[in-house]
């Protein structure tokens, strides 16, 4: 079969099930054959400027919209599936872009369109891609791996009594500052965090800046969608020039980090479990090994790191 995926994560989950795509988008980077693979979109944004400078780009995009697709190497590639997503038309490619250009190729594809808000949503997304390609026992196996690491994680957070679960925020955008949304307060809840400022399967939203200092969180994770370590080194001075950071509790007691939040937190594939498994020693250090370096690190060995 020959599939086309226009995101990140739809592209993770058809290699997840052992297929190879013959064409994804331009943001897809793993697993490294991705980066190989032909791209069949292009965004109408500079991804290499300022979280601000991006939010005004996207804003002036409204109409014309964010992303392009390149019909002829659409056309060319012969799709039988194309795996798009309807969540944000923001983030990547999405079914009306998609529907759009069908009408420049020859071939007739089906188009499984993914709009997961919670991790029982990704999970369903990787079983409908496995009923559509004909891996649906493959399916289950990932995903049976995938709730047994979430379900082993669970459990060493389930005897924590309210008292003993931080209050926890996650910004997914810096400028203007936008609170982490859809799956992010169930990861966090699993974690042993309380994530008193969006409720599980919540869009994310920007927020004002007088909020997020009145909730004042113990743990603070600073994980712009699209952006990895490197480039929220780069804009940290989105948050840490505002008035009221330094007061901070998580600021104050060393608990602020940064998460690269393009290939996890903001990704619903498969490494949402990834996520999890970063989150939970950043929420409760006391039981859970350190995140690996790459994909979370305290927000004060960022700033080093950019000073360097």
């Amino acid at each position: 079969m020959r599939i086309v995926t226009t995101l990140p994560s739809a592209t993770e989950i058809v290699y997840a099930l052992g297929l190879d795509p013959v064409g994804v988008s331009h943001e897809c980077d793993y697993p490294p054959a991705a980066r190989e693979t032909p791209a069949v979109t292009a965004s109408r944004i500079d991804a290499d400027a300022a979280s601000g400078e991006i939010d005004r780009q996207v804003l002036e995009a409204a109409d014309e919209g964010v992303y392009d697709v390149d019909v002829e190497t659409l056309d060319d590639l012969d799709p039988d599936l194309i795996v798009t997503q309807g969540m944000c038309d923001v983030c990547a490619v999405d079914e009306v872009v998609v529907e759009r250009a069908l009408a420049g190729i020859e071939a007739d594809p089906e188009v499984l369109t993914t709009d997961p808000h919670t991790v029982d949503d990704v999970l369903a997304d990787l079983e409908r891609v496995g009923e559509a390609t004909g891996r649906e026992e493959r399916a289950r196996e990932v995903i049976r791996a995938l709730d047994g690491r979430i379900d082993a994680v669970r459990e060493w957070t389930a005897d924590l009594a309210t008292e003993e679960r931080p209050r926890v925020a996650i910004l997914d955008w810096t400028d203007p500052v936008m609170v982490a949304g859809h799956w992010t307060a169930e990861l966090v809840s699993w974690a042993g965090g309380e994530y008193g400022l969006a409720d599980p399967g919540e869009r994310s939203r920007p927020r004002e800046w007088a909020e997020l200092v009145a909730y004042d969180p113990e743990v603070l994770v600073v994980a712009p969608c699209g952006f990895g370590l490197d480039r929220t080194a780069a804009n940290l001075a989105d948050l840490t020039d505002r008035e009221g950071w330094d007061d901070l509790t998580a600021v104050r007691e060393g608990r602020a980090w940064a998460m690269d939040g393009d290939h996890y937190l903001n990704r619903p594939g498969p490494r949402l479990v990834d996520t999890l498994e970063a989150l939970a020693p950043i929420v409760h250090p006391e039981r859970f090994e350190a995140p690996p370096a790459d994909v979370a690190v305290p927000l004060a060995d960022l700033e080093r790191r950019a000073e360097a």
